[in-house]
C-alpha cells in the first residue's frame, strides 16, 4: 500500500524508499517502474488459467481464460477423487489484448457451484497448449464441530512449560497437557484447553524462549515430550534406564520464585535422554508406524530434520552458515544428508514421538469429556534464520521483516523479525505451505487460535535496514488463506478463533464472522465512546476473557502491576502516580459495572473480584468462555511484557500461587480456588455438568 490510514486516523504516504524496498522483496524491477507496471498488468494474460482458484462452495465462480483471440478452449476440472467435471463458458465478452504482437482473448468459465470440498485441479486445453491450475473449494461457514455446537463452551487457557509436575523434566510437557485436560473436563467439566504455540525451536541450546519465534510452524518442539512415556524407554537394559533417571535427577525439579524456566538445562538434560531412547530397538509394529509416519510427512520432515543436524555444527542462525549450506536443494546439502543419515534420523523420530504424545493428549481430552480438547496457537511467522526460512526460503520474501506500525501502546512501532511469506509465491504454490502447516497444527486437535489473524488480510513489511515505523502494508488474498484454514479446520473438525485484538479494520472482523471464524473478546478492551461496554453488546461468534499472557493476571491487573513492572523496566512513557491513577480508575469503571449487575458486594476481597469478573463473561453472548490458568490460582506475574526483551523474564515465569511460591500440577488438581472459579462459568452453562 502506497498510503495508510494510522492509529490517529490520519492519512500517511509510504516513503519512496520503502515502496521500493518493498516491491524489491517480491522481485519487481523498480529501476523501470512503467515498464514492471506494463509486465504486471499483462502476466495474468499471458497465462492460460491463473495459478490457483479458490471459490466457497455453493456460491457462483468465474475464472478467465486466456488463448490466443478466436481459438476455442475446453475447461474441466479433475477432482481429488479422480471424477471429472465439465465447466461451461458463460456469455461475458472481454475485449482482446495485443501483447507483443499476438492478440490474446479471455473467456469466462464458471466453476461448478457444488463441487465437494477440497483441493482439485482446474485444466485447459485449446489446440496443442494445455495448462492447469490449482483448484481449492472452501466452506462457507465453518463455526463449531458439530459435537461441539452447544450453546456455550469454556475452557483453561495455559503456558505449557510454566505448568510443571513432579514428573516433568523442568517444565511442563504433552503428559501434564494430558493431565491438566482430564482433570478440567472430568473434574470440572471444561471443554478445551488454549496452549502457547508448541512449535520447533532450535535443536540446542541457547533456546530462544519466545514460543512465537519458532524455528519451524510445521513441526513440533521435543522438549514438550515426556521421555518416560515413550514405550521403549519400558524397554531399556537397567543401567540405559539409569542412565535417563541420573539426567533428570540432576535437574532441579522446583524453582525458587525468582527463578524462572531453563529451558536450555531442561532440554540438554531431555535431549541426552531422548538419544539413549532413540537407540533402543523397536517392535515390528513401531517400526511400520515410524515407516508410514516418514512416508506420509514426506520432504517436509526430512528437510526440517536436515536443518536440525545442519544447526548441530553450524549454529541455529542460517545467516552465519557456510554459504554452501544456505539453500536445502543445493548439493552440498544432499551431501551432508548422506552423510549423515544416523543423525538426522533422530531428528525424524523425535517428531514421530511428539506425533503420539500430541494424538494421546487430544484422545485423552476427549475421553474425558471434552467436546474440542486441545486447542493450539498458531504463531504470526518463524525465525529468519530458522528451519521453516531456510526450507521455504524461495515463499519467504527476501530483505524485509514483518512487525506492527505505531499504535497507542508503541508510538514507535515493532519490528517482530520475521519474514514474511510472498502472497505471489503462496498463490503459485496453490498455498500447499499453508495448507500443511493448518494441516499439521490440527492434526490432533479441537482447535487453533490464530495470532494476529489481520495477517492473512494484510502484513507490515518494514524494510531490513529500516525502522519499525517506515513500513507498508501488503495485502494478501485473505479469501484465499482464511478459506484454506477454514477448509483445514472443517476436515479435521475443529474450531478457528482468530486473535483480532488492536487495530483491526471493522470489515475484517465482518468478514471473519461471515466465514464462521470467531474473534477474541478482552474484558479489559471491551470499551466504547462511555466506558465499558455492557456484555450483552459483545459478539456472540468469540471467545471472551477477561485477560491475555501479554497482561498481568487478573489479580495483578487489579493491583496495577502492570504500572509498575513498567516504570521499574524504565518504559513507562508517562509518571508512575498518574499512570496508576489512570489503572486505577479503568479498574473502577469496570468494578462499577460489574457492580450493577449485583455480581460483586462493596467489600469483596480479591479472590472475589476475580470471580465476579469471570461471572460477568457469562452474561456475553460470547460462544466460548476462556480461564487464565493463571487466575484459577491466584498467580500475579504477567508471562510477557511486551516491549522488552532480556529485561524481564519473558516466557519463562512458572506457574506459581498469590504468594509467588510455585505452585505443581499436583497442587492445582486440588485447589479450592481453582474449582471456584470454574464454578462460576461451569454453573452459568445450559445443563452444565
Amino acid at each position: 500500500m502506497t498510503e495508510y490510514v494510522d492509529w490517529r486516523g490520519q492519512q500517511v504516504r509510504v516513503s519512496a524508499e520503502t515502496i521500493e524496498a518493498v516491491l524489491r522483496a517480491m522481485d519487481v524491477d523498480t529501476i523501470d517502474p512503467e515498464a514492471a507496471r506494463a509486465r504486471k498488468e499483462h502476466e495474468p494474460w499471458l497465462r492460460m488459467l491463473p495459478p490457483t482458484v479458490v471459490t466457497i462452495q455453493g456460491q457462483p465462480h468465474w475464472v478467465p481464460v486466456h488463448v490466443t483471440h478466436g481459438d476455442p478452449v475446453e475447461v474441466w476440472v479433475e477432482l481429488e477423487d479422480g471424477a471429472v467435471r465439465h465447466v461451461q463458458q458463460v456469455d461475458h465478452w472481454v475485449e482482446p489484448r495485443e501483447i507483443d504482437g499476438r492478440w490474446i482473448g479471455q473467456a469466462t468459465f464458471a466453476v461448478p457451484e457444488h463441487l465437494p470440498l477440497g483441493y482439485h485441479r482446474l485444466r485447459a486445453r485449446s489446440g496443442d497448449a494445455g495448462a492447469g491450475a490449482h483448484l481449492v473449494v472452501t466452506p462457507g461457514w465453518l463455526g463449531l464441530p458439530e459435537r461441539a455446537d452447544v450453546r456455550r463452551l469454556w475452557g483453561f487457557a495455559t503456558q505449557l512449560y510454566s505448568v510443571r509436575s513432579g514428573g516433568s523434566w523442568g517444565l511442563g510437557d504433552l503428559t501434564d497437557l494430558t493431565d491438566l485436560a482430564v482433570w478440567s473436563a472430568s473434574e470440572l467439566g471444561a471443554d478445551y484447553v488454549l496452549v502457547n504455540p508448541l512449535h520447533a525451536a532450535e535443536p540446542l541450546a541457547p533456546l530462544e524462549p519466545s514460543p512465537y519465534l519458532p524455528s519451524s510452524r510445521r513441526f513440533f518442539n521435543p522438549i514438550y515430550l515426556r521421555v518416560e512415556r515413550i514405550p521403549e524407554y519400558a524397554a531399556l537394559p537397567a543401567d540405559e534406564r539409569d542412565a535417563v533417571d541420573q539426567l533428570v535427577a540432576q535437574l532441579r525439579p522446583w524453582l525458587t520464585p525468582q527463578d524462572p524456566v531453563d529451558r536450555d538445562a531442561s532440554w540438554t538434560a531431555k535431549r541426552a535422554a531422548l538419544r539413549i531412547v532413540h537407540a533402543a530397538r523397536r517392535t515390528a509394529g513401531r517400526e511400520l508406524d515410524y515407516a508410514a509416519y516418514i512416508r506420509r510427512e514426506g520432504d517436509a520432515l526430512t528437510d526440517f530434520a536436515t536443518w536440525n543436524v545442519l544447526a548441530e555444527d553450524h549454529g541455529n542462525d542460517v545467516r552465519e552458515w557456510p554459504d554452501a549450506y544456505r539453500r536445502h536443494d543445493g548439493p552440498a546439502v544432499a551431501e551432508f544428508a548422506a552423510a549423515h543419515a544416523d543423525r538426522i534420523d533422530f531428528e525424524c523420530w523425535l517428531q514421530w514421538v511428539l506425533d503420539e504424545q500430541l494424538q494421546q493428549a487430544q484422545a485423552k481430552a476427549e475421553g474425558a469429556g471434552m467436546r474440542l480438547g486441545i486447542m493450539h496457537d498458531l504463531a504470526v511467522g518463524v525465525h529468519p534464520g530458522g528451519a521453516d526460512a531456510w526450507r521455504l526460503q524461495d515463499v519467504y520474501a527476501q530483505g524485509v521483516r514483518v512487525g506492527a506500525p505505531p499504535d497507542p501502546y508503541n508510538q514507535l512501532g515493532q519490528d517482530w523479525s520475521q519474514p514474511p511469506w510472498r502472497p505471489d509465491r503462496l498463490a503459485e504454490l496453490g498455498y500447499l505451505p499453508f495448507r500443511d502447516l493448518i494441516g499439521a497444527v490440527l492434526r490432533h486437535a479441537g482447535g487453533v487460535r490464530v495470532d494476529h489473524v489481520i495477517g492473512l488480510f494484510r502484513l507490515w513489511w518494514i524494510p531490513a535496514d529500516g525502522p519499525p515505523d517506515e513500513g507498508t502494508y501488503v495485502r494478501y488474498d485473505h479469501t484465499a488463506l482464511i478459506g484454506v484454514l477454514a477448509l483445514e479446520a472443517h476436515r479435521a473438525g475443529a474450531v478457528v478463533v482468530g486473535e483480532d485484538l488492536g487495530l483491526v479494520p471493522p470489515e475484517s472482523r465482518g468478514y471473519l464472522a461471515s466465514r464462521g471464524v470467531l474473534g477474541t473478546s478482552v474484558l479489559w478492551f471491551e470499551q466504547d465512546h462511555d466506558g465499558p461496554k455492557p456484555a450483552e453488546q459483545w459478539r456472540e461468534w468469540s471467545l471472551a476473557s477477561v485477560t491475555t499472557h501479554d497482561f498481568p493476571p487478573t489479580a495483578g491487573y487489579l493491583a496495577g502491576d502492570q504500572v509498575r513492572l513498567q516504570h521499574q523496566l524504565g518504559i513507562l512513557e508517562g509518571d508512575l502516580d498518574d499512570e496508576l491513577a489512570a489503572a486505577r480508575a479503568e479498574v473502577d469503571h469496570w468494578l462499577g459495572e460489574v457492580r450493577s449487575r449485583g455480581l460483586l458486594p462493596d467489600d469483596a476481597d480479591t479472590d472475589e473480584v476475580v470471580r465476579a469478573l469471570h461471572r460477568y463473561l457469562t452474561l456475553s453472548p460470547a460462544r466460548l468462555l476462556c480461564l487464565a490458568l493463571t487466575d484459577a490460582v491466584g498467580d500475579r506475574r504477567t508471562q510477557n511484557q511486551p516491549g522488552t526483551t532480556d529485561e524481564y523474564p519473558n516466557w519463562r515465569v512458572p506457574l506459581a500461587g498469590p504468594d509467588g511460591v510455585p505452585l505443581p500440577l499436583e497442587a492445582v488438581f486440588t485447589s479450592d480456588r481453582a474449582r471456584a472459579l470454574a464454578d462460576c462459568v461451569r454453573k452459568a452453562q445450559p445443563g452444565h455438568r
